[in-house]
């Protein structure tokens, strides 16, 4: 399982890609896949048979996962694309912003 730099809840900015300069907040993560899903971003149509719950069927629209290369969390103080830093906090691994220094974890 790899260890990724950012995590469901996380606001992120895409650094690459289609939707370049898009923002949202990553609603999945997938860590084996190394992919991550992020609101409003990667949309794809999906054909959809009718089904009971949706009898009308047709085509739907919703996020396709993305690879976590391309997106990148934003520093809480200044809202901007950052690198992510580790330290220990009370002995606690913690993730800060490289630009700031501040904690990313709550």
């Amino acid at each position: 399982m790899a260890n990724m730099h950012v995590k469901k809840g996380d606001k992120v900015q895409v650094i690459s890609g289609k939707d370049k300069g898009k923002q949202g907040v990553i609603l999945e993560a997938y860590p084996k896949k190394e992919r991550v899903l992020v609101e409003g971003v990667n949309i794809i149509k999906k054909h959809s048979k009718p089904t009971q719950a949706n009898p009308q069927g047709g085509i739907l629209e919703m996020e396709a996962p993305i690879h976590v290369s391309n997106v990148m969390p934003l520093d809480p103080k200044t809202n901007e694309p950052t690198r992510v830093g580790y330290k220990f906090i009370d002995g606690k691994k913690v993730r800060i912003a490289k630009k700031s220094g501040e904690p990313l974890d709550k």
